[in-house]
């Protein structure tokens, strides 16, 4: 069998470690040759990757392994680049969150203005990384799972049409388990019917692979409890703001009881409650920094310090097993069914060609294929409409530098109620934005 070289761009971030450790725990269906990390950061990203080697010396010695700041070395000879970056690292995403909310409006990663100044930037970041891959390795897959992944999505249709860019999220994934916990199977148990956007969007069928029909199970289940259950195997959505989103999926449902919704739904159809319950001063960002981000780095520190990571090592992201069943769909024409975001063309009979959708895809050897989903229901489709258009005048606002169409992505982002909130949270954004987004006229 094929051995695979894998590049892991952003090798400082704190999933980098979990991702690792999946990728060895599939090593009999992903085999590999070459590891390599790479990062702009060298220093942040030595403390994970040294303590990386190590776990590698002890667990795969013959599997080739470095890390770098060098492009050209990092991206000559590729099968893979697995992407997830962020661009201004936690120190903007504090910003992203706490400059909406001084406004009285959703503070969050993805979502609203936060999201919007996050994709601004992360556009930049993504773009110099396919034209590194495309430079070194013109063969090599990219698989991206960086955030804002709708507008990042967007800005490689329009600015990268043809590379070979496979953007995916874990949210429905991580749905997904939870539904499986609700209704007392695994997973790989389950295939799903699902349209939308990337974090706005809809399960429309849920069902195991032998045909029996979940979907009902699940909404009633959901009715009462949301997706909050008591079975937590999935780490990196077990935080009390992570539940307290769970929980208000029975809310989410109600607006709509014919689909199942994604969790991120809340923060466009309930911005009022969402602002009133989060904390001005002690954010999302502040919640993983705390938490996620000194957990890792100092088991990196203390593996580097005894020189084993023997039983005082990284854990398995359960979540990050959907990166391994797409690099291998890739591979070995699988014909994986996965939930991916692709163009349109048809897929949503009764929307944009041009719309970056979030549906179930088959993926084998040449990408994706879309499976058609036919017409959708009038009010998910008014949703998804005035999202997409935010999506597409951001991201020809970020191109053009026009002020004016970035003041229009904010105000017809469904987050923000007014003109005048979109024009004084965007003019905050641009100040905390000066080193990353392109100059606005």
């Amino acid at each position: 069998m094929k051995k695979f070289s894998v590049v892991i761009a952003g090798g400082g971030s704190t999933f980098t470690p979990g991702i690792v450790k999946m990728l060895l725990a599939n090593a009999e269906r992903f085999p590999m040759k070459k590891l390599v990390l790479y990062d702009n950061d060298a220093e942040r990203q030595a403390i994970l990757a040294q303590a990386i080697k190590i776990m590698l010396d002890e667990e795969v010695p013959d599997i080739e392994y470095e890390y770098t700041t060098d492009p050209a070395v990092a991206f000559t000879d590729m099968d893979f680049c697995m992407a997830h970056i962020r661009v201004g690292k936690y120190a903007m995403r504090e910003l992203d969150e706490k400059i909406p909310l001084k406004h009285g409006l959703v503070g969050q990663e993805t979502c609203g203005a936060g999201g919007m100044a996050y994709g601004m930037r992360s556009i930049t970041g993504m773009l110099e990384l396919i034209d590194y891959m495309e430079k070194y390795s013109p063969n090599c897959w990219m698989l991206n799972y960086s955030n804002p992944a709708a507008i990042v999505a967007e800005a490689c249709r329009v600015l990268r049409p043809n590379s070979k860019v496979l953007n995916i999220c874990d949210m429905p994934v991580g749905t997904l388990r939870r539904m499986s916990q609700i209704i007392g199977t695994t997973p790989d148990q389950l295939e799903v019917d699902y349209f939308g956007l990337n974090h706005f969007g809809w399960w429309t069928g849920v069902r195991g692979k032998d045909g029996t029909d979940y979907t009902d199970l699940v909404k009633k289940y959901v009715s009462e409890n949301g997706y909050l259950n008591q079975i937590e195997v999935d780490t990196q959505h077990t935080d009390a703001s992570w539940q307290e989103t769970h929980k208000k999926a029975k809310d989410i449902y109600a607006v709509d009881p014919r689909f199942l919704p994604n969790t991120y739904l809340k923060y466009y159809l309930f911005p009022d409650y969402v602002v009133e319950h989060s904390d001005k001063e002690y954010t999302r960002a502040n919640e993983v920094m705390d938490g996620r981000e000194k957990q890792v780095f100092d088991i990196a520190r203390n593996i580097i310090k005894t020189g084993t990571a023997k039983d005082n090592g990284f854990h398995i992201d359960s979540h990050a097993y959907f990166i391994v069943d797409l690099a291998c769909a890739i591979a070995f024409n699988t014909h994986e069914r996965m939930v991916m975001i692709v163009e349109n063309n048809g897929a949503i009979a009764n929307f944009p060609d041009d719309a970056m959708v979030e549906i179930p895809c088959i993926v084998g050897v040449n990408g994706p294929e879309p499976i058609c989903q036919g017409n959708i229901p009038e009010f998910e489709r008014a949703l998804m409409y005035q999202q997409v258009m935010s999506e597409k005048l951001l991201v020809e606002g970020y191109i053009e530098g026009s002020y004016q169409k970035v003041w229009q992505a904010f105000v017809l982002n469904k987050t923000i109620p007014s003109a005048s909130k979109a024009k004084e949270v965007l003019d905050d954004l641009i100040i905390a934005n000066k080193d990353y987004w392109p100059e606005l006229k």
